[in-house]
Parts: C-alpha cells; sequence; structure tokens
C-alpha cells in the first residue's frame, strides 16, 4: 500500500518530534580522551618552562656556593691574622720581659769582683781585727748582697755537690778516695746567676778517684 503524501501539518510534527528526542551524550572513554591530551598540553607547559627556569636556578646556586665559599675563606684568613698578631704580641712580651729582666746583667758582672773583694777582705780579717772594723765591712757585704737579690741576682755555691759543666768551672781535678768521684771538693770562686740565667760559672776543685782503686 502506498504511502500518503505528508502534508505540511505532518511535516511539522514530525520535526517537533526530533527536537524532542534526548541528545546522544559522549562516552567516558571519550571523555577520558578529552581530559588526557589536555593534560598533556599543561605537563607539556610545565615542562616548558621548568627547562626554562633550570639555568637561572643553576646560576642562582653557583652563586651561592661562590660566595660560601669566599666567606670560608675570608673567615679563614681572619684567624690566621689574629694568630699571628697574637704570636707577634707574644713574641713582644717575652722580647720586653727579657730586656727588662736581664737588661742589669752587664751591670751585675762589674759589681761580682766588688762582692768578691768584700768576701775576701772578711776571711783574711785576723784576730788583731777591730770588731768594729769586722762589723763595717760584713753589714756592708750584707748590703750588697741583698741589693743584687732584689734585682733577681742569686749566688752558685756547690760545696759537695755534682760537678754540673753547665754551671760549674773545674780548676783543678784532685784525687780523694774518700769522696765520691766528680764531687765538688772546694769553691774557689762563687758564681752567679741573674733571674736564673748564668752570669758567671762557679770556679770548683773537683774530686776524681784515686789512682790505683
Amino acid at each position: 500500500m502506498a504511502k500518503d503524501p505528508q502534508t505540511p501539518l505532518d511535516e511539522e510534527l514530525e520535526r517537533a518530534e526530533q527536537d524532542a528526542e534526548p541528545q546522544q551524550e559522549p562516552l567516558a572513554g571519550q571523555l577520558d580522551e578529552a581530559d588526557a591530551s589536555e593534560l598533556a598540553v599543561d605537563d607539556e607547559a610545565a615542562v616548558d618552562a621548568e627547562a626554562m627556569a633550570d639555568p637561572e636556578a643553576d646560576v642562582l646556586a653557583a652563586k651561592v656556593e661562590e660566595l660560601e665559599q669566599a666567606l670560608s675563606d675570608a673567615k679563614d684568613q681572619a684567624l690566621r691574622e689574629a694568630a699571628e698578631a697574637q704570636n707577634v704580641r707574644r713574641r713582644a712580651e717575652q722580647d720586653i720581659d727579657k730586656a727588662r729582666k736581664f737588661a742589669l746583667e752587664k751591670f751585675v758582672k762589674e759589681l761580682l769582683p766588688v762582692v768578691d773583694s768584700l768576701e775576701k777582705a772578711l776571711e783574711s780579717m785576723g784576730e788583731d781585727a777591730s770588731e768594729v772594723h769586722r762589723e763595717g765591712v760584713s753589714m756592708t757585704l750584707k748590703l750588697q748582697l741583698d741589693t743584687l737579690g732584689k734585682f733577681g741576682v742569686e749566688a752558685i755555691e756547690p760545696q759537695g755537690e755534682p760537678f754540673d759543666p753547665q754551671y760549674h768551672e773545674a780548676m783543678a781535678m784532685v784525687p780523694n778516695p774518700d769522696i765520691e768521684p766528680n764531687s765538688v771538693i772546694d769553691v774557689m770562686q762563687k758564681g752567679y746567676l741573674l733571674n736564673g740565667r748564668l752570669v758567671r760559672p762557679a770556679m770548683v776543685v773537683v774530686s776524681q778517684a784515686a789512682n790505683g782503686g
């Protein structure tokens, strides 16, 4: 049976029905592919941005490292200079201290013969010497020794001690079986120290072993 031709009214109704039908929604897979494409574009943009930022970051990091090394070198240099300044100051203080302690060395050497003379004068006084004379020489000698002592001068009297070549000068060697060999048995002239430094060695006689044992 032949289809009746559509009238204008039928065509209008058919178009209204088609418009009323729900539109087909895109599939889930299609949505994922679109999102993935968009994300891929975003990732590529981020990578490009990071690649553009990396050279600047490297330059900054290198600059920071350079500054840190320069600071470390400056600190080391400052410490070395401070240590050197302290050493110079310490050496200067030691030199001043030595100069103060030993500035009188030459003067002390000149005074020692005076002390020797007073000691010999006191020893040589006989019975005929007056007590006043003896006391006067004794007091003068004591005053002289006390004055030297105030400036760090001390006598070396090694009678009966082992011979020490650093402080003693052997004037003679005498065999003596009753005394330990290499001992000081007589002091011919006292020695002196100035603040621990030898000014004059003691002149001594030293014992030695008797011949034939």
